[in-house]
């Protein structure tokens, strides 16, 4: 018996097999699940040619979180397919090239905006979106990188997390009567597509292992993947608003 059996999930954020929501996914179905992929744009065709290497076939569906459309359409088809919906994954960040970088002081607000949209904001709009599906209660998790501190180059998209995290705790507040929980997993540095678009990014990789006190794999994207699952299964029935931080202990330990 897999501790997703019966669910049926929305995972977004796709990219390739190294991204953290495919091992999300791919756990996700070992479990029981029945899984949705989402892709947008020109990443589309990317995330439908990388679900061919998920265990089970799955639906890819056109979900870009700025479109009103496609925030109205996705849901209407997996009411048609499933009837309902148990938890979603919201693994959607992006920023422009400017809001990254060395000059914290480049980017202009219409730059921010479309980090703040794309990175904070969607988390609302996901949730809304699937809300009426969402009948039985269910799961929505983001993924996080925690933004305590001032990060090298990580810029905007940092303050974009910021905004985040506190997306997830009035979400949280919001829709817990509708016992829907509401968390994110604040994951270490993965060798992600994502994370090579981050100017500097190696400077996170060079410390996180050192200064971890479990350690740290930027290959091994399992541990994320299984906090993940965690949150979406019904082993966590009284936690939300929180964050749970996958990242070996480093946000506990000083330089």
């Amino acid at each position: 018996m897999g501790l997703l059996d019966g669910k049926n999930l929305v995972i977004t954020g796709v990219l390739t097999d190294a991204s953290l929501a495919f091992g999300a996914a791919a756990l996700a179905q070992q479990e029981g699940a029945t899984v949705a992929l989402t892709g947008a744009g020109r990443a589309l065709s990317l995330t439908e040619r990388t679900a061919r290497k998920l265990p089970k076939p799955v639906e890819v569906y056109e979900l870009d979180v700025t479109v009103a459309d496609h925030l109205a359409q996705v849901p209407a088809a997996l009411q048609q397919a499933w009837g309902r919906v148990d938890g979603v994954l919201h693994a959607i960040g992006f920023a422009p090239a400017t809001c990254l970088g060395d000059d914290f002081m480049a980017a202009t607000w219409d730059d921010v905006s479309v980090a703040m949209n794309i990175s904070a904001y969607s988390l609302k709009a996901l949730a809304e979106a699937f809300l009426p599906l969402m009948t039985d209660g269910g799961s929505i998790v983001g993924l996080d990188f925690d933004n305590t501190v001032a990060w090298p180059a990580y810029n905007w998209m940092g303050v974009a997390k910021s905004a985040l995290e506190s997306v997830n705790r009035y979400l949280a507040k919001e829709l817990g009567p509708k016992r829907i929980r509401c968390n994110l997993v604040a994951a270490g540095p993965i060798r992600t597509m994502a994370a090579k678009s981050i100017p500097g990014f190696q400077r996170f990789e060079d410390v996180w292992g050192e200064r971890a006190p479990l350690g740290w794999d930027i290959h091994d994207p399992s541990p994320v993947a299984k906090a993940i699952v965690a949150l979406l299964s019904d082993w966590f029935p009284a936690t939300t608003g929180e964050i749970v931080h996958v990242d070996g202990g480093y946000h506990a330990v000083g330089a």
